[in-house]
């Protein structure tokens, strides 16, 4: 058995695998060598909606076992490995098509019975229908999003296998290395490579990494390519090639990063304003139009048009979205410090100080209490009405302005509410929506978001103190001296004071270098919370090991790479500078303005249209059975009530804002969930206030106007 390859190996396991089917009469798993730590590990990293996911396909193949095509299971089954599911092709079918099946069958009877429409039974089929094919391909929308996330992380990978193997060319170690200092979903990457060595599933990390860098090929070669560059400088004789070769490496994937991320933006702009037009402009434009279309059709209710644009338009610009951003190239990404070191995670609550005593409120509480006041008042007008059917009841034709003024259609059921009163309350459902997602956001992030920006100053100038650091050291000066002289030429920076910390434990607690740095208690990283910064002071007692010239050089060539890293970021924050102040003017000022502005002139033209269905009720009251009377007010209906309409409008504008601002986010970061959650905050609240100001101001100077022209027409 030791002298069979790879490939004989193979051979023989699918032999007794087929004559193992053969008696058991079912098909037998291919076993994945994992051991126990992997699969606690990838538990505790993969997002909760993973977990479900395979539940779900798991279930969903006892019940509905299905055999996925032929030629789509290899490919299924890299993208399963990709997004390292614990799913089986098969059940990812039978997860597929049962789902739309449940959605078909017993969404249709719940709308029937309920709604009492075959319109909504007919919507809810041909969504089942059009659910089928995105389910089925779920394991590849996985994959393709945990490559956005893992490529946005990709420079900072080759940094750290760089960094540790200028000082120690071991490929095994450094890999382990980097996988320690990244977080998801990357590190699990590399934790696969090196698990996949321990289990035997491949004789060398070799063999191991270029499996793994095989299924990067396609999406990014550069990746690849300075990882073969890496193992390649294992290989050189001398040392001057050797450190030439990784030096090589990172200036690959760094430039080769910038010329596609200059291509994509150059291919941006189409699919942006392709965005604008179709998920915002247009829909919004669109709204004017139908209240008189719904005005001459009884049978569209306002169901309808939040099923059109609060469901099927949302999704659909959500996943156009998607489509732009799966394309984005790798990118240097920031990561939530809350996330990864637990004791920051309390900073992603409210913090109140009673004393000595720290309280910490979750934002969530905060939010909710909020909403729920909120959305008290905006369905007040429903809610009275519930109470007295007949409050306001008939609606009186001399009346300007009313609160609830419910009316009857033309089969006599009430319509409503029509008043100006609860046009004007339905607007605090949309800040309900608006102010409460938020007010969450921001307050879940405000307090990392400055222990992160505090960070960026120290990153920033870091680079500098690193070449000051190597220069004390390149003089043979011992590193338990070298930082007090920089933090003494470095004074009132942010730098100076880490250096600053980090001397005054050596000296007066008598901690060794690395105690002084890493102390869970006393170190210094623990007011610094960075990885760049962490993982350089790594290598800098690593390497002090072998002498301090080598810890000079080894400083000296870590400052390089920052310094690098830091210039190709700032020139592709250039590049997309001009799309992002675009998009940003369309989420902060455009959608709001057009939306609102959308909202009052439709509120004229309803109660335009209410007065004159009143008036034409009394006219034909007064004037017996008039022909031509009866005929107008069989054309003219009373449409759709404008709290209904302001309601589908304002959360529309909610949800366009929170998209937006995702895909924003998302092109000038990559995967920061961080700075998207301070994003979101911002703007869902500034927006939203905006959207119900304009929205109101305008609603009561057009009923003004309507109020007047109707009067005029007595």
């Amino acid at each position: 058995m030791a002298d069979l390859k790879k490939g004989d190996y193979e051979g023989l396991l699918e032999k007794y695998r087929s004559r193992l089917e053969e008696k058991l009469e079912g098909k037998v798993e291919q076993f994945q060598p994992t051991t126990k730590d992997y699969q606690e590990f990838r538990k505790e990293m993969l997002p909760p909606h993973m977990s479900r996911y395979e539940e779900l396909c798991a279930l969903s193949e006892k019940i509905l076992h299905l055999k996925p095509d032929p030629k789509s299971v290899a490919a299924t089954e890299q993208f399963i490995e990709t997004a390292h599911l614990s799913v089986t092709p098969s059940g990812a079918v039978s997860f597929g098509v049962l789902l739309p099946l449940f959605i078909m069958i017993f969404g249709g009877m719940l709308t029937y019975v309920f709604l009492h429409s075959p319109v909504f039974v007919t919507i809810m089929i041909i969504l089942g229908l059009c659910l089928i094919k995105p389910l089925i391909h779920l394991p590849k929308y996985f994959a393709a999003n945990w490559r956005l996330q893992a490529s946005n992380q990709m420079v900072l990978c080759v940094f750290y296998v760089v960094t540790y193997m200028r000082h120690t060319s071991n490929i095994e170690k450094a890999i382990e290395f980097a996988a320690e200092h990244m977080s998801p979903p990357l590190s699990l990457d590399m934790k696969k490579i090196l698990w996949d060595v321990e289990t035997e599933h491949y004789e060398s990390i070799r063999e191991s990494l270029d499996a793994y860098l095989l299924g990067w090929r396609e999406y990014s070669l550069e990746f690849v390519e300075a990882f073969n560059l890496i193992t390649s400088s294992l290989l050189e004789g001398e040392e001057s090639r050797r450190l030439a070769t990784l030096d090589k490496s990172l200036d690959v994937i760094l430039e080769e990063t910038y010329e596609k991320m200059l291509h994509y933006a150059h291919n941006l702009k189409s699919p942006i304003t392709l965005l604008n037009m179709l998920g915002v402009i247009l829909p919004i434009l669109g709204l004017v139009i139908l209240p008189l279309v719904v005005s001459f059709m009884d049978d569209v209710s306002w169901l309808h048009l939040f099923f059109l644009y609060n469901i099927l338009l949302p999704v659909g610009v959500y996943l156009l979205g998607k489509m732009i951003l799966s394309k984005r190239p790798t990118g240097y990404g920031d990561t939530d410090i809350s996330e990864e070191i637990p004791q920051y995670r309390k900073f992603r609550n409210v913090l109140l100080k009673f004393g000595k005593k720290e309280v910490q409120l979750s934002p969530l509480y905060i939010s909710l209490m909020l909403a729920a006041v909120l959305f008290f008042i905006g369905i007040a007008p429903v809610l009275l009405h519930a109470i007295n059917p007949a409050f306001e009841l008939p609606a009186d034709p001399e009346a300007r302005y009313h609160l609830l003024e419910y009316q009857q259609n033309k089969k006599g059921a009430l319509v409503g509410p029509f008043g100006l009163g609860a046009s004007i309350l339905s607007l605090c459902i949309t800040l309900s929506a608006g102010l409460g997602l938020g007010l969450y956001f921001r307050l879940r992030s405000q307090n990392v978001i400055k222990i992160r920006e505090k960070t960026k100053e120290l990153e920033d100038e870091f680079a500098s103190a690193l070449f000051q650091m190597g220069n004390r050291l390149g003089d043979d000066i011992p590193a338990e001296m070298a930082f007090g002289k920089v933090a003494q030429s470095m004074q009132d920076s942010v730098s100076g004071k880490f250096f600053q910390m980090v001397s005054t434990n050596i000296q007066k607690l008598g901690l060794s270098v690395e105690q002084a740095i890493f102390h869970p208690q006393y170190g210094a990283l623990q007011y610094f919370p960075s990885k760049v910064i962490e993982s350089s002071m790594k290598v800098l007692v690593q390497s002090i090991k072998k002498g301090p010239r080598v810890a000079a050089q080894a400083l000296t060539n870590i400052a390089r790479y920052i310094k690098e890293i830091h210039r190709v970021n700032e020139r592709l924050r250039d590049l997309m500078a001009d799309i992002i102040s675009s998009m940003t003017s369309q989420i902060k000022f455009l959608t709001p303005a057009i939306a609102g502005i959308v909202v009052g002139i439709t509120s004229m033209i309803t109660t335009i249209l209410s007065k004159l269905s009143a008036q034409l009720k009394t006219l034909n009251a007064g004037a017996a059975a008039d022909v031509g009377t009866s005929d107008l007010m069989d054309i003219f209906g009373i449409g759709i009530p404008t709290y209904y309409f302001q309601l589908v409008v304002g959360l529309y504008v909610v949800q366009i804002i929170y998209i937006l601002t995702i895909l924003a986010n998302g092109i000038e970061n990559g995967s920061d969930k961080l700075n998207e959650r301070y994003q979101l905050g911002s703007n869902l609240i500034k927006s939203t206030i905006m959207y119900v100001f304009i929205a109101g101001a305008v609603m009561i100077l057009f009923n003004v106007i309507a109020s007047q022209i109707v009067s005029k027409s007595l």
